[in-house]
């Protein structure tokens, strides 16, 4: 996290003016049933690093253009108006995370999302961001 974010997250946090308890009481029949659900440490740590990856315009575009269909990455550079080596270095961090998909063809690289779990992620976010 970049000192500029930690800023503005510190300011939101300043001037938020939260409703809270007027009283300390913990509801054990709720923590109970929710300690089950809760991520466990380790979730949560792979979580934060998908996010992570997520938080750059630039892989959230190739995203956004890979949500439609596959592409090569010279048609990926066309459309984000990136270098292709740029275009490469994003899809390699995307791939690490097992993001993004690939197959050859010939001497083209064709790029994919990995699975329906990443579309349903881009298309839910997106629709939430459209209401």
């Amino acid at each position: 996290m970049n000192k500029q974010q930690s800023k503005k997250e510190l300011e939101l946090v300043q001037n938020a003016d939260l409703p809270k308890c007027d009283t300390h009481l913990v509801h054990l029949d709720n923590v109970r049933l929710i300690q089950t659900q809760i991520l466990s440490s380790d979730q949560a740590q792979q979580m934060a690093e998908i996010f992570g990856i997520l938080a750059d315009p630039n892989r959230l575009r190739l995203i956004s253009a890979l949500a439609s269909q596959e592409l090569c990455v010279c048609d990926l550079a066309a459309l984000t108006k990136m270098t292709e080596s740029a275009v490469s270095h994003q899809l390699r961090l995307l791939k690490a995370m097992r993001l993004v998909n690939y197959r050859r063809e010939g001497k083209n690289v064709y790029y994919s999302l990995a699975d329906h779990h990443i579309i349903n992620l881009y298309s839910s976010l997106k629709e939430h961001l459209n209401e």
